[in-house]
């Protein structure tokens, strides 16, 4: 049985990213495996390397780029990156447990579980494993495009990411059906929809 879970369904730049996680092995189980949104960035490092580390655990991470959320959108796009991630975990699951609501298009036979995270460990490590990975790219792409400071907001629609996308307009990470990028790509002027 996998947990599936996913990382960055609400941000206005980079892929969402999705990992799938089968313990086969219940007694080795890392200790501390909570929600990853919960825990501090150290911790959920120290978990990951855990989880990596663990007996019998297997897993696999998908991302889906912002170009494709675009043409997509973000719900197809997240179902997309879940079934990639479930795919890619061998030997394949049997079932899968996912957090939050329902989802289309998965290989397997599934569940949903509303804050599974806290209540499922390999959701829990599904969790950890998709947050750590994105955190991982949104800093690799600080050092391309270090004018946005994605290092420090991860690509959310943070009070500095805004001043900074205000400033340098969107780059090629940005999701242009998000706002505030979508207003800074089609500026509309209010005046010319009333005259």
């Amino acid at each position: 049985m996998a947990g599936i879970d996913e990382a960055g369904r609400g941000c206005c730049a980079g892929p969402v990213v999705a990992a799938a996680v089968v313990f086969s092995d219940h007694e080795h189980i890392p200790a501390g495996v909570f929600d990853s949104k919960q825990l501090s960035a150290h911790a959920r490092e120290d978990l990951r390397a855990r989880i990596l580390e663990t007996p019998g655990v297997f897993f696999a991470v998908a991302e889906v780029s912002a170009d494709v959320i675009d043409r997509i959108n973000i719900l197809q796009a997240t179902w997309r990156a879940m079934a990639q991630a479930l795919r890619g975990v061998i030997p394949p699951a049997e079932f899968a447990l996912v957090d939050g609501n329902p989802v289309k298009g998965l290989p397997i036979p599934s569940r949903n579980i509303v804050q599974g995270d806290a209540q499922s460990a390999s959701i829990a490590a599904a969790s950890i494993l998709a947050k750590t990975h994105r955190d991982h790219l949104m800093t690799a792409a600080a050092e391309l495009y270090p004018e946005y400071a994605f290092e420090v907001h991860k690509g959310y629609c943070t009070a500095l990411h805004t001043e900074r996308l205000r400033k340098y307009g969107p780059c090629p990470l940005h999701r242009k059906t998000f706002e505030p990028v979508r207003s800074l790509v089609s500026p509309l002027i209010q005046g010319d929809l009333f005259q």
